[in-house]
């Protein structure tokens, strides 16, 4: 009987005793993402074709202005800038006096109504616009089509270009 009461006993002696005690590991989990700009549609071409009135051989403004091309990309940093540089249209050609072989202009570059420009008139980009995070197109026109002195086109053939600049930053 005794026996019988001991192991009766032994279960209520289990409850009774103290848990063990609980301890714990952790496992800490990092990682980064760095900021970047990238381009997915990063050329495109605007061609002008004929850049002179018949009448008269002088710069046809109109073939300019409002002329537009579109790039694709992406930043994903806060503070990402973007930036245009714009080269002259220009012939090899030398212009003597009363000819032009050159189109100025202005390019200005948009992505999420945030504009970006500059003119081929100064040397370097023009001031830097801050995108932020986007993804999408980025629309660029051309405006302002004047050549230097207004006389006639040289003939040839006409080469330029904007770049546009997208700059990560967080």
């Amino acid at each position: 009987m005794r026996k019988l009461l001991i192991l009766a006993a032994l279960p209520a002696l289990a409850v009774a005793s103290p848990a063990l005690a609980q301890v714990e590991g952790r496992v800490d989990i990092d990682g980064s993402v760095a900021t970047r700009c990238l381009f997915t549609l990063p050329n495109a071409t605007i061609s002008l074709g004929e850049l002179s009135l018949t009448s008269n051989g002088k710069l046809d403004a109109a073939k300019v202005n409002g002329r537009t091309a579109t790039l694709s990309g992406w930043c994903n940093g806060a503070a990402s800038t973007m930036t245009v540089t714009t080269t002259q249209l220009t012939t090899g050609t030398a212009a003597m006096t009363g000819f032009d072989n050159r189109v100025d202009y202005t390019a200005q570059a948009t992505v999420n109504s945030v504009p970006a420009s500059d003119s081929s008139l100064t040397a370097g980009a023009g001031a830097a616009a801050t995108v932020g995070l986007f993804s999408g197109d980025i629309t660029v026109l051309l405006s302002a089509a004047a050549s230097p002195t207004g006389g006639i086109m040289v003939a040839g053939a006409y080469t330029g270009n904007v770049k546009v600049t997208l700059t990560p930053a967080l």
